[in-house]
């Protein structure tokens, strides 16, 4: 297995070309009042997202990734979770490479982070989990726009129950 997951929704998602990617992560973040930008005296714990299409989701996505924009160099880990759609399973997936590639460059995931995890009964070491799954993907271009130096910990979420995605997340 490669050491860096593919990009594999660019092109359907969202555009392959970096600079139609950026230019419209930017536009659709240009768009959130400012007011939104600076609701919050703290940096967010957690944002819901939607998943689907740019076209569709972008600038749903925008006004909850506009949010992290005034703590873009305090934001150093961002913890991932998405529905697996492709691939049913029990519990939660993390993957083994060290990156997931975009068309706007590889964000580093955070092994330690990730391996911190490996003791949970409901934590499995899964690539195929994430081969094709779109969940989890179509988020890192806002965060690659909206952040500076930040790491992922990207877990795909099967049938689990609320006490084990919590037990994780703690």
């Amino acid at each position: 297995m490669s050491s860096i997951r593919p990009a594999t929704v660019a092109g359907a998602f969202y555009p392959a070309a970096p600079a139609a990617l950026r230019a419209g992560v930017v536009r659709v973040l240009a768009d959130v009042a400012p007011a939104v930008r600076h609701a919050g005296a703290a940096a967010p714990k957690l944002l819901v997202v939607p998943h689907a299409g740019y076209v569709y989701s972008g600038p749903v996505a925008a006004h909850g990734y506009a949010l992290l924009e005034p703590w873009r160099e305090r934001i150093t880990r961002v913890v991932l979770l998405g529905p697996t759609h492709r691939v049913a399973m029990r519990g939660l997936a993390a993957p083994t490479v060290a990156a997931f590639d975009t068309p706007l460059g590889a964000v580093l995931l955070d092994r330690p982070a990730i391996d911190a995890l490996a003791d949970l009964p409901q934590v499995v070491a899964s690539d195929a989990a994430h081969a094709d799954e779109h969940s989890l993907e179509v988020q890192l271009p806002f965060l690659q726009t909206v952040l500076r130096d930040f790491s992922i910990v990207p877990l795909a979420v099967g049938r689990a129950s609320v006490a084990e995605v919590a037990e994780v997340l703690e």
